[in-house]
């Protein structure tokens, strides 16, 4: 054998399989960079006479009027052009102070519609009602309309949830130090052991040496090496980038209410017979009139003929097993069956023990 082909054996055999190959930044997260949310309430005013007008809704515009060291009375304003309003946005990591961010505006009143209103300046807090991290203002944006007139109407889209594209203004920052971390860790978006070993595995042999392990399922923590003291983003920039071998539960997930079924690649059936026959019921209901005889004094009434036809599909057993998830799909498409009787024949399945896989119904 030559010396290039032993060198190409040797390393298809050192290297491991990346069949299911990811970056680590696309299924893990670094401890401390993630976003949070902040909400606030506040008023939307400018409305059509499409608000809410309640009591909330002039209190806030007492405060505001209050705020802007005004005297106007809000209740003699018209309040039907104003809204009382849920503000909700996400902070990313890292945020500065002067950026901007997207918020999402949803009623939480009566009003019909928030189309073309002015979100007034509302203050977000963290979940804690706390700290103000940053202040929503500006005008809605709904993607919608909402009209009616003489007892009809006509609507497109959820007119009483808006945006305001970067509408918040970022006040306070989320302090978090990344450059003098001793110690990494990496959190997995699906807990999986086999992909926690291999995340380590593929950290220690970028950095080469033993800086990486997996703690758990859904934890690896990774010591930082000395040249990196000081500089831990770019040893973060670094290894997020490396491909690792991943793996995940056989699941089957179902919906019911729309009729969808989705399965993973490593679903398996294990032999078993299935049959699975529909029952029909049709219920016919016909009036007829029963007229009297001339000169006899009766009444003709409207009598109901109601007719039941059942009818039962007749199907026969069918052998159901597979070992890839192509086999698994030609094996179910077999029985011939709609989506909706699908998910019940999965059910059934795994209830007998064949299916190997989770069953998750939404």
């Amino acid at each position: 054998m030559k010396r290039s082909a032993l060198f190409s054996l040797l390393a298809l055999v050192a290297l491991p399989s990346l069949a299911n190959a990811s970056r680590i930044k696309d299924v893990a997260r670094w401890d401390g960079v993630e976003d949070n949310v902040v909400v606030g309430v506040g008023v939307v005013v400018g409305l059509q006479g499409t608000g809410d007008g309640g009591q909330a809704v002039r209190d806030f515009l007492r405060g505001a009027a209050g705020a802007l060291e005004s005297d106007i009375d809000p209740s003699k304003l018209r309040s039907k052009n104003s809204a009382l309003v849920t503000v909700t946005a996400t902070l990313p990591a890292f945020a500065r102070k002067g950026n901007h961010i997207d918020v999402t505006v949803s009623s939480i009143g009566d009003a019909k519609s928030l189309s073309g209103g002015t979100l007034l300046p509302t203050m977000l807090r963290d979940t804690a009602g706390r700290a103000v991290w940053a202040v929503a203002e500006g005008s809605l944006t709904i993607g919608g309309y909402s009209a009616a007139a003489g007892g009809a109407g006509a609507q497109k889209n959820h007119t009483t949830v808006g945006r305001v594209p970067n509408g918040a203004k970022v006040v306070q920052e989320l302090a978090v130090d990344m450059l003098h971390r001793d110690v990494l860790e990496l959190s997995l978006r699906e807990a999986d052991f086999h992909t926690a070993v291999s995340a380590a595995r593929a950290v220690n042999r970028e950095l080469l040496g033993d800086f990486a392990a997996a703690v758990d399922s859904g934890t690896v923590t990774i010591g930082v090496p000395p040249q990196y003291q000081g500089r831990v983003p770019e040893l973060v920039a670094r290894l997020e980038m490396l491909d690792i071998d991943t793996d995940v539960t056989a699941r089957v997930v179902v919906n019911e209410r729309t009729g969808t079924v989705v399965m993973g690649a490593d679903v398996r059936i294990a032999t078993v017979a299935v049959a699975h026959g529909g029952l029909t019921l049709e219920v016919d209901t016909r009036l007829g009139v029963s007229q009297p005889g001339p000169f006899s004094g009766g009444e003709t009434v409207v009598v109901p003929e109601t007719s039941l036809e059942v009818e039962e599909e007749n199907r026969r057993l069918e052998v159901v097993q597979g070992v890839s998830i192509g086999e698994v799909v030609g094996a179910l498409n077999q029985l011939g069956v709609a989506p909706r009787d699908l998910i019940s024949i999965l059910q059934a399945i795994r209830q007998a023990g064949a299916l190997d896989a989770e069953l998750e119904v939404l």
